[in-house]
């Protein structure tokens, strides 16, 4: 459908990618990683058409649609949201205007003139081209994407202009999603959704009924929506079939079968050598020598690939609160008429890392300046504890620096005892590389001054972090370093993120706004979403234990009899590690089938041998995926006989 030939790219001197072979079919599912300056952006920009190629050719079948997604720095006004998603559609709406046109035309005519005939026969074929293209359902498919992506029906009439940055990139996606484009091109499309458009956007896109390639530092999203990864690294991109999991797995067994190859081949060169070197001036050994010689000239060399820096920073530990850091009785605020939320109670304890969630005005943010002082209350009690010292990160902490300072030299002199290995060391952590460390705070982007902020933070860390969305900007390397020196962090943290990953390991529990209301669940994320699908009684409210209404409780049963051991044929047993071993090497063989497909689909020879390629390589991946099933399920029957 869409094929790149020995593509490279240069930014600059900076070499991005080169030798990309990469045939993109109907059903591409792809997910583009890597870190941030290594071509990600700008690949994705090459297939939408929007940057050239330096090096190699890019070919497309005619009538394909592309549509591209940046990640920032789209907006539209002069329309309400809804009649700006219409436009959408204005080839179908010219259609209906043209029906209704057509309608009143054969209700002037005398149905037995030649005229009136060619209008209906005109009239039969508009309205076979409006049906086939969904024309009577364009209203209620709108409504479904700014209800999916978080817009409430009272917003559906409000100017565009009226809405901020993230939420004009919502309606650009909106539009994008509506186009339904033969190839769709999304860079981070989750940087502006919170959890629920996060969550639909999954379901969309599983649905989807074309190509996709998209970008993201969201672990969990990748792994719902992609079915291969193409990774960006050392100037080249690598294909591995399946989610961001399996990936990183298939990254390490990839990488040990070259150390394993590269530790042969430097053995069998030092055998070869030492025999050379032994025996190259003895007559009798000449042949010998001269056949391990060519033997010699002959090897490819194996290289290994420079090793990726796993960077660990371990940052200085607060002085110890008392065991309550904060507590609030009956809170309550509002701005005019509007509640955010009232009558909430709540205690956070010394170590909790507490993960503030809800749609977008929620009042996740309102709450955590509640917490740090920003915000005064309307009515209630908010006390801190003994000893306890808030700080707060806001998402844009960047206004609090001096942009005229340089960067290391700012954060030289937060951290005077600090060594330059040291200070350049948690700045690679963020990001911050080479020169970049001595550019003046001004001139960094957003994005750049909002990393830079955080890093500076937790260089001398308070005992009570208060983080509005500090996961913003960051890829999955700085997200883990963020990750890792947060559960290392012996104070306790209050934090809004949209990241699913990093919710799922840092919090300890989950205080979900909604309705007013605050919502206090115990356990992590899972935790939260297993009580919210029903896995447990209803959490109650903080209103209800003040009005001493008790939680429901389940109709009483009489206690089971405690179920006997169950014992297991031992030769079933068997005959299901059997099997499962043999699917197991079933998976290992059709994922072996689907990388050589892969590979000879970049490899294009003609249209109707692509064609055949693409076929059977869905069907691989289908029966990959009923393996797999199969497998996963012995594999929990054998377990739960153990």
């Amino acid at each position: 459908m869409l094929q790149l030939s020995g593509a490279g790219k240069r930014f600059g001197h900076k070499l991005l990618f080169d030798g990309l072979d990469w045939l993109i079919t109907p059903k591409e599912r792809t997910g583009l990683v890597g870190g941030n300056g290594t071509g990600k952006s700008t690949l994705l920009k090459v297939i939408g058409g929007l940057e050239t190629l330096d090096y190699g050719t890019m070919s497309a079948m005619k009538g394909i649609r592309v549509g591209y997604l940046p990640q920032d720095g789209l907006s539209v006004s002069g329309r309400s949201v809804f009649a700006e998603c219409m436009t959408v559609f204005a080839g179908i709406k010219d259609l209906e205007h043209e029906l209704e046109f057509l309608t009143v035309r054969m209700s002037e005519l005398d149905p037995s003139s030649e005229e009136y005939a060619q209008v209906a026969d005109r009239f039969e074929r508009v309205d076979t081209e409006f049906r086939t293209r969904d024309g009577y359902t364009v209203e209620a498919q709108v409504g479904a994407v700014l209800a999916g992506l978080g817009f409430r029906k009272e917003d559906w009439l409000r100017q565009t202009e009226e809405f901020s940055g993230g939420w004009q990139m919502r309606i650009a996606l909106a539009k994008l999603l509506l186009e339904k484009p033969n190839v769709l091109l999304l860079d981070e499309p989750t940087n502006h959704l919170d959890l629920e458009a996060r969550n639909w956007l999954e379901q969309y896109l599983d649905n989807y009924e074309y190509a996709y390639v998209l970008i993201s530092h969201d672990r969990y999203f990748l792994d719902i929506t992609v079915k291969k990864i193409a990774e960006i690294w050392n100037k080249k991109v690598t294909f591995y079939t399946g989610g961001y999991e399996k990936y990183r797995q298939q990254k390490a067994e990839r990488l040990a079968q070259l150390e394993a190859a590269y530790k042969n081949q430097t053995d069998r060169i030092e055998q070869l050598e030492a025999f050379i070197n032994r025996f190259r001036y003895q007559a009798t050994k000449a042949k010998q020598v001269q056949s391990r010689i060519k033997e010699l000239e002959k090897i490819e060399r194996i290289e290994l690939p420079p090793e990726e820096k796993t960077i660990h920073f371990s940052f200085p530990q607060p002085k110890p609160s008392g065991r309550v850091v904060a507590q609030c009785n009956g809170v309550a605020k509002s701005y005019g008429e509007k509640l955010v939320f009232s009558n909430v109670s709540f205690t956070i304890e010394r170590g909790d890392r507490i993960a503030l969630v809800g749609i977008n005005g929620a009042g996740k943010s309102t709450l955590i300046k509640l917490l740090a002082g920003i915000e005064s209350l309307s009515t209630g009690e908010y006390t801190l504890g003994h000893n306890a010292e808030p700080d707060y990160f806001a998402q844009d902490q960047y206004k609090e620096l001096n942009p005229n300072d340089r960067v290391f030299d700012d954060l030289r002199s937060a951290a005077p005892r600090s060594t330059e290995t040291e200070l350049r060391s948690l700045l690679g952590c963020f990001l911050f590389s080479e020169d970049d460390v001595f550019k003046r705070i001004g001139v960094l982007s957003g994005g750049e001054r909002n990393r830079y902020a955080l890093a500076r933070m937790l260089l001398h860390p308070s005992n009570f972090l208060l983080l509005d969305e500090p996961t913003n900007h960051l890829d999955m390397r700085a997200k883990d370093v963020l990750l890792e020196s947060l559960e290392k962090f012996t104070g306790t943290v209050v934090f809004v993120s949209h990241d699913r990953y990093f919710i799922e390991h840092l919090a300890t529990r989950v205080f979900e706004i909604a309705d007013g209301e605050v919502r206090v669940f115990p356990g992590n994320y899972a935790d939260y979403l297993w009580r919210k699908q029903g896995g447990a009684e209803q959490t109650p409210t903080i209103r209800d234990v003040l009005a001493g209404v008790p939680p429901a409780q389940p109709i009483p049963m009489p206690a089971p009899a405690a179920p006997a051991p169950k014992r297991v044929n031992p030769i079933k047993l068997k005959q299901m590690q059997d099997h499962a071993k043999q699917l197991e090497d079933r998976i290992a063989d059709l994922e072996s089938q689907v990388q050589q497909s892969e590979m000879a689909l970049s490899d294009f020879v003609g249209a109707e041998e692509a064609a055949r390629l693409a076929n059977l390589l869905e069907s691989q991946r289908a029966e990959l995926d009923r393996v797999m099933a199969e497998w996963e399920d012995i594999t929990q029957q054998i377990e739960a006989t153990a």
